[in-house]
């Protein structure tokens, strides 16, 4: 029976994982190597012990009724794309209404987690820590991994001849970045055009000579802004699209996608995308366009290689006295406080059961929270894999056999193994993968259900945007305030706009 859970890192993922804990009545343990909650988005000016955290100007690209907890809507005063000092305020909030923080061990590093010797009966782990200095030994009946997946930036300087042998400027991962200041006057080249490549490239061209943007793939960028001026994912992240999508052949829904994207500005124009490309990634970037259409920045192919002060692109062409190079190309994921035995049972994700569970483990005891990419909020992913995990270390729910779990992972295993700079193009449906782990959580709401005994809410969960409330109206952990939330989460969407009203009732209108 697991009582005691350790629970690895305060980011969204730990504070999910404490709070599912406790729902279960559990014991959670949570160590933290920094000195405050929420990982990734607790911004830092420096990069002390490796951290790594957001740059200065963030912004979230889900919209906060998309991606808050299932059971603590955000302040409706908060806009609904949140800088990164807004997002990590709410989760404070989150973390006092639930009072997690005394759980929470911070400045406290996780040095290696390793199966105790009568792990096959116990299912047990020894977990050693170090705290200004002093290590300490704990064990756990059970450990939940919430570091995710932007740990080590990957930087495949070998895909370059001659940035490290001939070009004399300076170059850099987009983990350095924080702000403009130390590219102000400069000719810089970024090289990735996923979110952080776009983002980084607009703000750098506000302040540079001349910004220019290597990208090897197709990419459709679209705006946080959608019809009528509503958040893109509220509009489009609904169980009616989903339907839609499953219904119709791949090759319509994709015509039709295209369709959308190229109704803003025509990609083939820019250099982005053409609809032949099968391979392919989607962005959100509202200003790239102008800025691509004002040659403030500079679309270009993948580089060939660098000489002493230019880079050489694949269709031959040429830009030179580059000052700086910056690698928006991703991260990979790495536990290096697990034992080599069980790091060996997953050579990524994808070699989890559910992304979640080692399938060959004697015990199911060891989770991993958060090691998702998904078309939605990987929040919200993480929130639905901590409570069906702590649901399954409670007793509540149970995994099938070994045999079945690493018969379901080589099914959903792509063929082919893609560098960390292609894992948009590996992202699954966030409506899939939410719905797949609520059901095996028993909390999957029945539309059919609904619309026999709550015919407006059923309206409003298949019409409406797949919010995480949704996964509160039934099962374990359901909350009396679900139906409220959904019901008015237009409501908290609009209210930051309402700062200054104007009468739309003219008779011109």
């Amino acid at each position: 029976m697991v009582r005691r859970v350790a629970v690895i890192g305060a980011g969204v993922g730990g504070l999910a994982s404490i709070k599912c804990c406790l729902d279960e009545g559990l014991e959670p343990t949570c160590f933290e190597r920094s000195e405050d909650i929420g990982g990734l988005w607790c911004y830092a000016d420096s990069m002390d012990g490796g951290r790594v955290s957001v740059y200065r100007s963030v912004i979230t690209n889900t919209s906060k009724e998309m991606s808050c907890f299932s059971d603590f809507p955000c302040p409706e005063d908060f806009p609904s794309f949140l800088p990164h000092s807004l997002l990590l305020e709410y989760f404070r909030m989150y973390a006092r209404h639930f009072d997690l923080l005394r759980h929470i061990h911070f400045k406290t590093t996780a040095l290696s987690v390793r199966k105790c010797p009568d792990f096959t009966t116990s299912g047990q782990w020894e977990v050693v820590t170090e705290t200004g200095g002093v290590r300490e030994s704990h064990i756990f009946d059970a450990v939940m991994v919430c570091t995710g997946h932007y740990q080590e930036p990957y930087l495949p300087l070998a895909s370059f001849p001659g940035i490290n042998t001939c070009f004399k400027g300076q170059y850099l991962h987009s983990r350095e970045y924080k702000d403009v200041e130390a590219f102000r006057g400069k000719r810089v080249l970024v090289v990735g055009i996923g979110n952080t490549g776009g983002d980084l490239s607009v703000e750098l061209s506000r302040v540079a000579a001349k910004v220019f943007l290597s990208a090897r793939s197709s990419t459709w960028v679209f705006s946080r802004v959608s019809d009528h001026g509503f958040p893109f994912d509220m509009v489009s992240t609904t169980r009616f699209n989903h339907f839609l999508d499953w219904l119709l052949p791949s090759a319509l829904t994709k015509r039709i996608r295209f369709r959308k994207f190229n109704s803003w500005f025509n990609h083939a124009n820019y250099g982005l995308a053409s609809t032949k490309s099968s391979n392919f990634k989607v962005i959100i970037n509202e200003e790239l366009p102008f800025c691509l259409l004002s040659g403030t920045i500079v679309l270009k192919p993948n580089v060939k290689e660098f000489t002493k002060s230019s880079a050489v692109f694949e269709d031959g062409t040429t830009e030179e006295n580059i000052d700086v190079v910056l690698f928006a190309t991703g991260y990979i994921f790495s536990f290096p406080f697990l034992e080599e035995s069980v790091r060996s049972l997953f050579d990524d994700n994808r070699s989890l059961y559910k992304r979640i569970f080692p399938p060959q483990l004697e015990k199911p005891t060891l989770a991993i929270i958060g090691l998702v990419q998904l078309t939605g909020s990987v929040m919200v992913g993480a929130e639905m894999q901590a409570r069906w995990v702590t649901g399954i270390f409670a007793g509540w729910n149970k995994l099938p056999p070994t045999s079945r779990m690493m018969a379901d992972v080589l099914k959903k295993k792509p063929p082919v193994k893609r560098n960390p700079s292609e894992r948009e193009n590996l992202k699954i449906s966030f409506i899939s993968y939410t719905d797949e782990i609520a059901s095996c959580a028993g909390v999957k709401p029945s539309v059919l259900r609904l619309l026999l005994t709550d015919p407006r809410l059923a309206l409003a969960v298949f019409f409406g945007p797949c919010t995480p409330y949704q996964y509160r109206l039934v099962g374990r952990g359901k909350w009396s305030g679900a139906r409220n939330a959904i019901l008015t989460q237009w409501q908290r969407t609009l209210k930051p706009l309402r700062t200054r009203v104007v009468d739309d009732s003219s008779n011109g209108s």
